[in-house]
């Protein structure tokens, strides 16, 4: 099979080499997914140069998202039979035609979604759930602002919320990306590096500010200026590069709860969560309230990975930036 292979650490992703590998033996807990489609992150990017926080022993092929089509599968699984449309996740191997993974990492694709779709919902879509229900407890009629709105974490936000009965201001870089996140929803969308927009907020908020702040990016400080009494902001990220320090007597004039949010050790901390997330965004799923949105083009073949990082780091992208393993779109 053809896969991206690093063997030492790269000075860009233009670096990514594609090799022929042999295919991976599932073992006896793992399933064989023929990979349809890759969901492109940033981090894609700093584990190949060696930056990210985990470093896979060489050679490895990065890439944590998918979605596919089980082609083997062990005998004592009962969950997932040959044929089967999948998503998943795993540490490395995502940027490849076929990837070994748990099965315990896998769903079954939710029937209103497409296999671009659904390879950028394991990462997206239950971070959003978890920092809006069980760290904001976000209610019908809330005021929720959510920055870098256009963004994969952002839209999941967006559009959860909006299921959720509450009124969402959406906060972007640029007005170029207000569109999107009108069409996702959002009942005001703002930009965030107009030196004004915390009264913007403010204004749209009828002088109360919003209940919750969803913030991936870094801007806890400003947005205290913007909040309600008894208001509730979640750090979910730090996409900006700089971890805000907080000056704590505005947190407690008004009321103010700081909550974080960390997905990935929920499942060493409350494991008992993760099928409660994943049902509800299920649920949400089939009753067409949350759809991943892909950005538009999607990269055809694994030597368009490099070009699909770039634009990421470009901050050219919205939603889920996608990569297919195949060269050229498949003919119905």
């Amino acid at each position: 099979m053809r896969a991206i292979v690093v063997k030492n650490w790269l000075k860009s992703p233009n670096d990514m080499e594609i090799k022929d590998i042999a295919v991976p033996v599932p073992k006896d807990t793992e399933l064989l997914v023929r990979i349809d489609s890759v969901g492109a992150n940033f981090f894609d990017m700093l584990m190949v140069q060696g930056k990210y926080q985990i470093k896979p022993p060489f050679p490895f092929t990065p890439g944590a998202e998918f979605s596919g089509t089980v082609v083997r599968k062990s005998r004592t699984d009962k969950r997932f039979k040959v044929g089967d449309r999948v998503f998943g996740s795993n540490p490395t191997g995502a940027y490849a035609e076929y990837i070994a993974v748990l099965a315990a990492q896998c769903f079954h694709i939710p029937s209103k979604l497409g296999f671009e779709q659904a390879a950028g919902m394991y990462i997206t879509y239950p971070t959003s759930y978890a920092a809006l229900v069980l760290r904001a407890q976000v209610k019908r009629g809330d005021w929720v602002l959510v920055h870098a709105a256009a963004g994969g974490v952002g839209i999941a936000a967006v559009q959860i919320a909006k299921a959720l009965g509450a009124r969402v201001i959406a906060a972007v870089g640029s007005e170029g990306k207000f569109d999107i996140c009108l069409e996702q929803g959002a009942d005001k969308c703002i930009n965030y590096r107009e030196p004004e927009w915390t009264q913007a907020v403010m204004e749209a908020t009828g002088g109360k500010g919003v209940d919750v702040v969803f913030d991936p990016v870094g801007l806890v400080e400003r947005s205290l200026k913007c909040i309600a009494w008894n208001g509730r902001i979640v750090v979910v990220g730090f996409a900006a590069g700089n971890i805000e320090k907080i000056a704590a007597n505005r947190i407690l004039l008004k009321n103010v709860a700081v909550t974080g949010v960390h997905w990935g050790a929920y499942v060493r901390n409350e494991p008992d969560r993760i099928p409660e997330v994943w049902g509800a965004l299920f649920r949400l799923a089939e009753e067409g309230k949350i759809k991943p949105v892909v950005y538009e083009p999607v990269f055809y073949g694994l030597d368009k990975a490099k070009d699909a990082l770039k634009a990421i780091a470009n901050r050219e992208t919205y939603g889920k930036v996608i990569v297919k393993p195949a060269e050229t779109p498949s003919k119905l």
